[in-house]
């Protein structure tokens, strides 16, 4: 695992690339500058999710599992850390998690994802997540907050079994607002892609953001907002028209302030909702009830929100 191009993306978009110079601090791949989790999950003889493998290296770790849901009592939480606080120039981060044997497990971080300001280089982020079939994975990670000068690429591979869900969100902000940093960071692309258990393209999607190129409050980009969520629902094909009509009814009464599109993918393989307001709370509060409605259809239980302690 010491090869540094297991950790790097293949596939780093040129506009990552132009900031990759030497770096004046400690050089990429050094200690510490490769963040390192390979999880396997698997569902024990009383049908209750247990860690089956387990590595990780800082700066990222995984904290002990819990089991807070009353309602769902084998389902297991885990919680992303970081004792660096954030993503920092050269840094290189690699997540992989498998679940298979009928595991059932909600994962989110410690706190935001911070990506740190960058006199040279880059960051990036690669997360590989394998659900095999009848298992059923929420990845719902608090926002990501590019500070000022960042540059950040993140690739996720999501591969989903058709009779398996996969709930997976992302929330983008505009920067350290309370510090009066706006959209003042360099880039933040943003690449996912899905397949299922034979291999065939489910979703792709590429999200750019150049603040200091692009005209972020054009229409067809952000326009009046500058918060971004998103979220990825890969479920049994059979349900997925019920689920976003179920979707659509319940954000109805969400606030009015709040912007929210659903649409279905191809081959009615899952759904894709894009949110856009100006406070993160309500983009994450809108984020955490769509959790619970596909909670309620997928596995007829509830969801009491307990995440974080």
């Amino acid at each position: 695992m010491n090869n540094l191009k297991h950790y790097t993306p293949d596939d780093i978009p040129k506009e990552i690339q132009t900031y990759e110079s030497k770096v004046n601090q400690l050089g990429v791949g050094k200690t510490g500058k490769v963040g390192i989790i390979d999880l396997e999950l698997q569902a024990d003889d009383t049908g209750k999710t247990v860690i089956t493998k387990q590595f990780s290296q800082v700066p990222l770790q995984i904290q002990r599992a819990v089991y807070p849901e009353n309602l769902l009592p084998k389902m297991m939480y885990l919680y992303i850390i970081s004792p660096s606080g954030g993503i920092l120039q050269g840094d290189r981060y690699r997540t992989d998690i498998l679940l298979k044997n009928k595991s059932i497990c909600h994962i989110t971080t410690q706190g935001a994802t911070r990506i740190y300001s960058m006199n040279s280089n880059s960051a990036s982020q690669i997360l590989n997540i394998i659900v095999k079939e009848n298992c059923y994975l929420e990845y719902i990670p608090d926002q990501i907050i590019p500070y000022k000068n960042s540059r950040y690429y993140q690739k996720v591979n999501l591969n989903v079994h058709n009779n398996s869900t996969l709930i997976y969100s992302e929330i983008l902000t505009p920067g350290r607002v309370a510090m009066g940093e706006s959209f003042e960071y360099d880039i933040c692309y943003l690449r996912t892609h899905c397949r299922n258990q034979d291999k065939k393209i489910r979703f792709l999607e590429n999200t750019k953001i150049e603040p200091k190129k692009q005209k972020l409050n054009n229409f067809g980009i952000l326009g009046d907002y500058n918060v971004v969520g998103t979220i990825y629902i890969f479920t049994r094909n059979e349900i997925v028209i019920e689920l976003e009509k179920k979707i659509n009814q319940d954000i109805k009464k969400a606030d009015d302030s709040i912007f929210v599109g659903t649409s279905i993918l191809p081959d009615k393989s899952g759904v894709i909702i894009r949110i856009l307001d100006n406070k993160t709370d309500s983009v994450l509060n809108l984020v955490l009830k769509i959790v619970e409605i596909c909670r309620k259809k997928i596995l007829n239980t509830g969801f009491s929100k307990i995440r974080k302690n």
